[in-house]
């Protein structure tokens, strides 16, 4: 009996002291500048490659100027192996150096488009009419890597 009292003192003990534990930003972990903007989309059956295929010429397109053009770091799409599973079957991922990047900027703006131009403006608002028939948007997420030290 006694035995099992210790027992179950020692159990609430390290029971209570994990609850009570807590990690402190920048003491326990880091939390990075950068900032990856995650898009999850939900492309339908057998729609998979077409989707793709307008993005190419639209998202893709826009997001190899923005890069050149040093607005963004990085663009990355993602697909599931298993296409029928879950919310989403896709990401769109960008990387910004930070979050001043994603405030608007008329200066970012006016580069965008100079170097993207009104031919484009035009294709890719004709492209981008058959997404909705394709797929749906389930999802925006801003996204910070944690560290843990």
């Amino acid at each position: 009996m006694r035995y099992a009292i210790v027992v179950a003192v020692l159990l609430l003990a390290l029971g209570s002291g994990s609850a009570k534990a807590q990690l402190d930003p920048y003491k326990d972990y880091d939390t990075s500048d950068a900032v990856w903007q995650i898009t999850t989309v939900k492309v339908d059956a057998n729609m998979g490659d077409d989707y793709l295929e307008g993005i190419k010429k639209t998202w893709v397109a826009a997001s190899k100027v923005a890069k050149e053009l040093g607005q963004i770091e990085e663009y990355a799409i993602y697909r599931s192996d298993l296409p029928q599973s879950g919310d989403f079957n896709l990401l769109l991922v960008v990387k910004f150096k930070d979050t001043a990047d994603l405030a608007p900027s008329k200066a970012k703006y006016d580069a965008f488009m100079k170097k993207w131009g009104e031919k484009r403006v035009k294709e890719t608002r004709a492209i981008s009419k058959d997404y909705p028939s394709m797929r749906k948007i389930t999802g925006e997420y801003l996204l910070r890597k944690i560290t843990i030290k």
